[in-house]
């Protein structure tokens, strides 16, 4: 099974209209990614992932690592 950071970028591939990988430690306003976009895909890892997210929680992960950082420490 993918680690948790392979499975974000993995959406973030699929899912950012970026023209470059994603950095894990730039915020999503660093690494290009708009606001609206950002939302969408806070909705998208939640469903993916099985974990509610709120926009609080969301804002409060400065990074992908961080998100993926506390991704696992909700996992069974």
């Amino acid at each position: 099974m993918a680690s948790t950071e392979e499975r974000i970028r993995q959406l973030a591939r699929e899912n950012l209209d970026l023209d470059h990988e994603i950095d894990f430690d730039a915020s999503l306003p660093e690494a290009d990614v708009s606001s609206v976009d950002a939302v969408a895909f806070a909705k998208l890892v939640s469903q993916e992932f099985e974990v509610e997210i709120s926009s609080t929680k969301f804002a409060e992960c400065p990074t992908l690592r961080a998100l993926a950082e506390y991704l696992d420490s909700k996992a069974g």
